[in-house]
């Protein structure tokens, strides 16, 4: 039923009864599920039927996997498409680790307990953005993947970069900007031996389209790539784009740990030579942020010198008198 609304046309019950084989009351009961279920604004016409308030673009394997290189899908194990999950991290941190240099993946149109960094909540309406996880087995120890999420983020901008996507940065550890606002977000899980191997999930979220209802409940300015004249980009070409580089992303830390991906980050790094905030557990930092170093530790300058930071419980906040 969602399939047939999903063009944003007008539909009649009765034509809805008709391809379905079900009664015209039983489409009323499944709208209405509909309804629940997906916060979907479904509007009833009256004598003409019924039709979303906006045409959905819902995902599809058979695109996703088109955009993927055809030398790097035989190392996806599984790429299952959910939906509604609590957290498509969640799921691939609750399920089998995949195999050596393989990797597992899980899309969903929907999260209802989406995470952010820090255990902020990441809003996850449903068929609008993209809520993405790819869990990837290393033969490297915990300590190995500390920048891994600075890679992922690369791998994310050269996504958008090869759909059209222009003007955007990466603000260290892990989000995604546009416009000075936040575009996507970055959470990196892993479990494991010290000494390897280890598996890491890398969750994805990206802005497509904000219904109002979900930016109200976003705590920080925000933006999708609708906001910027970007709503013609193909959800599942976006989707399939990102798998294709979080793919090429892992095989290359893998095989030459971060060192390659941290000297691409200066090419997305949008807080460089900023004053910045940082916000450590019991305090505040001010300085000029002056990027990164060889183990992707931030380096904040201050009048008494030079000072590195893992990214831990680390928040980083631009000066708002830095323009």
């Amino acid at each position: 039923l969602l399939e047939r609304l999903a063009d944003g046309q007008t539909h009649s019950g009765e034509q809805l009864a008709a391809a379905l084989g079900i009664s015209r009351a039983a489409i009323w009961k499944h709208l209405q599920a509909l309804r629940r279920e997906t916060g979907l604004d479904i509007t009833s016409i009256s004598g003409r039927g019924y039709r979303l308030a906006e045409p959905l673009e819902l995902l599809q394997a058979a695109r996703l996997t088109a955009q993927i290189d055809v030398t790097r899908v035989p190392s996806i194990e599984d790429l299952a498409l959910h939906r509604s999950v609590d957290s498509t991290n969640a799921v691939l941190l609750q399920g089998p680790a995949p195999g050596r240099q393989r990797a597992r993946i899980c899309i969903a149109e929907h999260q209802s307990a989406g995470r952010g960094r820090r255990g902020r909540t990441w809003q996850s309406p449903f068929g609008y953005n993209l809520y993405l996880s790819l869990a990837w087995r290393f033969d490297l120890g915990l300590s190995d993947l500390a920048a891994l999420s600075l890679a992922v983020g690369v791998g994310l901008a050269r996504a958008l970069q090869r759909c059209g996507v222009t003007g955007h940065g990466l603000k260290w550890p892990n989000d995604l900007l546009l416009e000075e606002r936040k575009l996507g977000g970055i959470l990196v899980e892993a479990k494991g031996e010290v000494g390897g191997p280890a598996t890491a999930v890398m969750g994805v979220g990206l802005n497509l389209r904000l219904p109002e209802t979900a930016r109200a409940q976003i705590e920080q300015p925000s933006i999708a790539l609708a906001d910027a004249g970007l709503s013609h980009l193909s959800r599942n070409q976006i989707a399939g784009v990102v798998i294709d580089e979080l793919l090429a992303t892992c095989d290359r830390y893998a095989r030459e740990g971060a060192e390659p991906a941290l000297r691409e980050w200066p090419e997305f790094d949008h807080y460089r030579d900023r004053r910045v905030h940082l916000h450590l557990a019991d305090q505040t930092l001010t300085g000029h942020y002056r990027g990164i170093d060889a183990l992707g530790r931030l380096i904040l300058e201050q009048d008494h010198g030079r000072e590195h930071f893992f990214a831990g419980e680390v928040s980083l906040r631009r000066d708002a008198a830095d323009a």
